[in-house]
């Protein structure tokens, strides 16, 4: 690699014993060739074709294999140097890094050398590296190159990755808009020309003193040995130190126009399994660049973790284990960012797999993950249990008394299978997910985007595709190339919401991708690939929409204007459309949404399928394989990888059928746990080891109030016994709505749905006028139970059934009774009654 490593140690540190003369005792460019061929000198003394760090481990060690990270090694300079790890794994599931206590041997000698787990290079040739671990080993190929060849220092390989690892160009230092004390940076390093220029040209080049290059405020500052408000960034011994150091005494100079490319980076392992607290796991960071060569930037990597408290990882990127857990590890190199995944497991659990029922492939993966986790998946939940709780899913409203008596009484084993069968034939069906696509479409009249008229034929539009299986990919491309007027041609709609090419592609990214891209309006995203340019790329298959009035002043028509573009807000350049980290299509002539809608939905695309999938996967699990379902990104990533593939892969086997995808999750016995915990899952928020306790929406809620009450709701537009979920307008000015969550629909971001419980709801439900005006209504289910003057017990069996879908413990029936006794009214008892189990958490819960 034509760049210099931070591990090539030519900086007067101690190496293999020797000590290498730094650019500090050298006063010409002589310097660093010098401290190359010392380099290759020491290494060549000390090279063997085997170097033993540790004797053989002892024989109890469970070693089913072992692995070299990485598995190719390249060397591609003098300078070049490349970290390796020995990791075993365990036949008990575990990994352990035994880089210090396996032999390490070379197939040949005097090409490379090896201490301290990095290996230099001496002299070109192609070789193997052996790790032996007792009666195990693992191979990695190793290729030296350029052996001789010490490379110049590189602005962007070198400058600004140090910049990035000490915080100059964070946010909060010199990268914030305005900078700090008149010295600015870009943003992570965004803008790689920006910030050279600003570092030897502002302030008449004060910064650098090439002359003199230690007495350079560039090093003097961040070292502290003059006054900074930064404080120490790094130390002036240090290697950071001295590669910049060298950058200046060779002139400070910028990269050549051709310099090659980082295309991506990489971490290793990629999974590791730690047991016990405090044992280690050193991470290595590759980048690859475009003329195929590659770097080891672990010392130069940004490094975080997503649960300090299951592991934590240090500047060098070792891990070390805390308690018991997940977590990612990020490493994040100029613009792009990786994960590693970590599980902690305490120190010899004794754990046996219960070998819960698999329904499908859902639950095989699920059980994977568990597997590793050493956790056992809760009981399967009861009958009253799973008909409430598919109900409320897949239809949005609670089980009949009627409905639940017929499926208590079936005695069949598949009767779950075919309750969940009816219930996705049934036409409430289409209204629930008719709300749900409302929700991330914007489907609203308040803003006057777009008038009552329109916006109910648009939701219409939306739930007559739902009904009759249109396959989703199609009604994604319907929305994206949508045309004519937004009353003759309801998906046109799409275009009215927002009307800025920008907006556009970010509720599209969002919506249709789960991909966030806001960031990158104003810079270039700091924690993904979305750069600027990738923005406005996006945006530009937007500039050529266009809108008119038509006949009827009420109505637009939506058309492609054929000409237009988006212009980059940093230096108003044309933008040709681009796909998002794809290439730029050939769109002359053409309707460039069309271009992008076929891109969009084609079964390469990685977004759009898992999209989908992961966004029903929430609704009936209360959280994302990646949560939120709508952020995706490297540092989010999905807590089973595997199962977010295989409900994607399986959507698109299926025509990208919704029923299809319900039927798998729901006759999943993962679906089907119950919510108690057990003694291993009792922490688990994440890996779908039992159910989650959630509250049902607010839409759901009604419904379900107006259902066991009897007594329905009328909103405006629609005849009364309309369910809540049916009405359009996202701000329909119903307070109880309001008051449980439903989102107003001015942003696409599921987090505008308000799900968690609030005091504000606890007292409408216990003193507002919902509950109680439905309750004591004339006509409705209480009135009718105390006229045919049932028993106690009979009305409190109904409620129950009604209500929670279950009968009454005989603790509940004597409660109910004197409750009468004391009421002494058999009305006003059975009024009291259903208000408790109306504001019971029971009720107001999925469970």
């Amino acid at each position: 690699m034509n760049t210099t490593c931070p591990l090539a140690n030519p900086t007067g540190t101690k190496s293999m014993g020797k000590t290498v003369p730094t650019a500090r005792e050298t006063s010409d460019g002589a310097h660093r060739r010098l401290a190359g061929a010392l380099w290759v000198v020491v290494a060549t003394v000390l090279s063997a074709s085997t170097l033993s760090f540790a004797d053989s481990p002892s024989t109890d060690q469970a070693v089913e294999s072992l692995a070299i990270f990485p598995a190719r090694i390249q060397l591609d300079s003098a300078t070049d140097r490349q970290q390796v790890v020995a990791v075993a794994h365990l036949k008990n599931g575990t990994t352990r890094d035994v880089s210090a206590e396996v032999a390490w041997t070379f197939s040949a000698a005097g090409h490379a050398a090896i201490e301290d787990r990095t290996i230099a290079p001496i002299a070109d040739g192609s070789l193997t590296l052996e790790a032996r671990f007792g009666e195990t080993s693992a191979q990695a190929e190793v290729l030296v190159r350029n052996a001789k060849a010490v490379p110049p220092a590189s602005f962007r390989n070198d400058v600004e990755p140090i910049l990035a690892r000490a915080g100059c160009n964070a946010g909060s230092c010199h990268g914030s808009a305005s900078g700090k004390n008149g010295f600015r940076l870009s943003l992570f390093g965004f803008d790689p020309n920006m910030d050279y220029m600003h570092l030897t040209r502002q302030t008449r080049g004060r910064r650098l003193d090439i002359a003199d290059p230690a007495q350079s405020l560039m090093l003097l500052k961040p070292t502290a040995t003059v006054a900074h408000e930064g404080g120490r960034r790094f130390d002036r011994d240090g290697e950071f130190h001295d590669i910049l150091e060298r950058w200046i005494a060779e002139g400070a100079r910028n990269d050549p126009s051709d310099l090659p490319a980082l295309t991506k980076i990489e971490i290793l392992p990629v999974q590791s399994v730690l047991e016990g607290k405090s044992s280690t796991q050193q991470m290595i960071v590759r980048a690859l660049y475009a003329d195929g060569t590659d770097r080891d930037v672990t010392r130069l990597a940004l490094f975080s973790s997503t649960d300090d408290r299951a592991a934590v990882i240090d500047e060098a990127g070792k891990v070390t284990a805390g308690e018991r857990g997940e977590s990612h590890i990020l490493a994040r190199f100029g613009p792009f960012a990786v994960v590693s995944q970590v599980i902690v497991l305490p120190e010899k659990l004794d754990f046996v797999w219960p070998n819960p029922p698999v329904r499908n492939y859902v639950d095989t993966l699920i059980h994977q993950k568990l597997k590793k986790l050493r956790i056992a998946p809760s009981e399967a939940c009861s009958d009253e249990i799973f008909i409430r709780r598919v109900f409320l899913d897949v239809i949005g409203l609670l089980p009949t008394v009627a409905e639940f008596d017929r499926f208590m009484a079936d005695a069949a084993s598949d009767k779950r299978a075919k309750l969940i069968d009816g219930l996705l034939q049934r036409p409430e069906f289409p209204k629930v997910w008719a709300m749900k696509w409302a929700e991330l479409l914007r489907i609203e009249s308040a803003s006057r985007r777009i008038s009552f008229k329109a916006m109910y034929q648009y939701n219409n539009w939306i739930r007559d595709a739902i009904l009759n299986d249109v396959p989703v990919d199609r009604m994604a491309k319907t929305l994206l190339t949508a045309g004519g007027g937004n009353f003759t041609a309801p998906a046109a709609n799409f275009y009215m919401v927002e009307t800025s090419p920008t907006s556009m592609a970010e509720n599209v990214a969002q919506v249709f991708l789960g991909i966030r891209i806001q960031c990158a309006q104003c810079h270039n995203h700091p924690f993904e690939r979305w750069t600027m340019d990738d923005y406005y790329g996006f945006a530009a298959f937007f500039g050529q929409v266009g809108r008119k009035q038509a006949e009827d002043p009420r109505e637009t028509i939506v058309f492609n204007r054929g000409s237009g573009g988006v212009r980059h807000i940093r230096d108003n350049r044309l933008m040709a459309p681009k796909f998002l980290a794809g290439a730029a299509p050939n769109v002359a002539g053409k309707d460039r949404r069309k271009v992008l809608a076929e891109w969009l939905t084609s079964r390469e695309n990685p977004w759009f399928t898992k999209c989908f999938v992961n966004r029903v996967w929430s609704h009936f699990f209360g959280r994302g394989i990646a949560d939120p379902p709508d952020d995706v990104r490297v540092s989010n990533p999905p807590s089973n990888p595997e199962l977010l593939d295989a409900l994607a892969e399986k959507f698109v086997e299926h025509d990208y059928n919704l029923r299809r995808l319900v039927r798998d999750i729901c006759n999943s016995s993962t679906y089907q746990l119950a919510t108690r915990p057990n003694e291993t899952n009792k922490g688990d928020e994440r890996n779908f080891s039992k159910a989650l306790i959630r509250r049902v929406p607010g839409e759901f809620l009604l419904d379900a109030i107006c259902q066991v009450t009897e007594r329905p709701e009328k909103f405006r537009g629609l005849p009364l016994g309309a369910h809540a979920v049916e009405v359009a307008d996202g701000r329909t000015g119903n307070y109880f709505l309001d008051v449980f969550g439903r989102p107003d629909r001015t942003s696409a971001c599921t987090c505008d749905r308000r799900n968690e419980p609030t005091l504000v709801q606890a007292l409408h439900l216990i003193n507002g006028e919902t509950i109680d005006k439905k309750i004591r209504a004339e006509g409705g289910r209480v009135a009718r139970l105390c006229k045919n003057k049932k028993a106690i017990g009979e009305i409190a069996d109904e409620l129950y059934a009604a209500a929670l879908s279950r009968k009454p413990t005989p603790a509940e029936l004597e409660a109910a009774g004197k409750r009468l006794e004391e009421a002494g009214d058999l009305r006003r008892a059975v009024e009291d009654l259903f208000w408790a189990v109306l504001n019971s958490r029971e009720f107001v819960f999925n469970h």
